[in-house]
């Protein structure tokens, strides 16, 4: 998304707007960041990011409020010059008069919130950051399993709904089927979640559509997960030589980050969610240093090594 609107910001945290003779409809936030504005009130204006929320916290509610009127509007015209999105007064703190007045003269909102000034710019930066996340659509279904976010992908009608479902059955969490939308919050993050038209919803040929929330409850969904591990459904192919050891790891990308990947052939009598059960299972494994296979390879090694000792004698 390239911008969120300063109403969505509002609503999200909560804020009061102390201005509410202005539109704040229209206002766009571009940038996750948000600034502080100490320095540019005590003069120093280069590199001042005036496209971020300006957030009051204490020390610049009181280093304002100690200067005299003169230099009050001084400091505010040299502020204000610039196209600020809007003043954020964290701790319910009370905008001075001469503030006040200078931001509706230029038309810049002015907000209030409860939130220490630590804590609504930590919460404000997180959820823009998830906002304005570079973002792409793929096909596949994204579920909760065991805490590890698994996007099952494959060709339509391959089974991934069905997969899902199960998975559902056995306690796991949907959070979007058939579009999933992902988004890069960090170089080492990926955030899937779903359209607003298809959210908790399923669909599943020759049945339709499955409200899976009304279905199994409101623990049987979530929103956004990250994304940690790929399973990839494809038709078997009896030619086709499959990992069956798991040694080396295989990755696909999106967005500029990698995320393992495992391909799965699939063919009549495979139980699907309980190979992706165990996918997720086994990849929490090796976060937690623990690799089955590299085990089986030391087992290996050992007995060869045993054997070629008792040879020996």
């Amino acid at each position: 998304m390239d911008y969120v609107s300063l109403t969505r910001l509002i609503e999200k945290m909560k804020l009061e707007n102390l201005t509410p003779e202005l539109p704040v409809k229209g206002i766009k936030l571009t940038m996750p960041d948000i600034n502080r504005p100490a320095l540019q009130m005590a003069g120093y204006l280069k590199h001042f990011e005036a496209t971020r929320l300006q957030v009051i916290g204490f020390v610049e509610h009181s280093y304002f409020n100690d200067l005299d009127d003169r230099r009050k509007r001084e400091v505010c015209d040299e502020l204000m010059q610039y196209d600020v999105p809007a003043f954020v007064f964290c701790r319910e703190l009370q905008p001075d008069p001469i503030f006040l007045e200078q931001a509706i003269a230029h038309r810049i909102p002015i907000l209030s919130t409860k939130k220490t000034t630590s804590v609504f710019m930590a919460e404000s930066i997180r959820w823009l950051n998830v906002k304005l996340a570079p973002c792409i659509s793929v096909h596949g279904v994204l579920v909760d399993v065991y805490g590890e976010g698994v996007l099952i992908t494959g060709e339509s009608g391959i089974g991934k709904s069905e997969a899902a479902l199960e998975l559902v059955k056995r306690g796991h969490r949907l959070v979007t089927d058939d579009v999933v939308e992902i988004r890069k919050v960090s170089e080492d993050t990926l955030v899937g979640s779903a359209p607003d038209v298809t959210k908790h919803l399923i669909e599943l040929r020759g049945i339709g559509i499955v409200d899976i929330k009304a279905l199994f409850g409101a623990s049987s969904v979530k929103d956004t997960q990250s994304i940690d591990l790929v399973i990839r459904l494809e038709d078997w192919d009896k030619d086709k030589e499959y990992d069956r050891l798991g040694l080396e790891e295989t990755y696909t990308e999106y967005l500029g980050n990698r995320v393992v990947c495992h391909n799965l052939p699939v063919r009549p009598g495979r139980n699907l969610a309980i190979i992706c059960e165990s996918a997720a299972v086994n990849f929490r494994q090796k976060k937690m240093g623990y690799n089955a296979a590299q085990e089986l390879y030391k087992r290996f090694q050992e007995s060869m090594n045993k054997n070629r000792e008792e040879e020996e004698e």
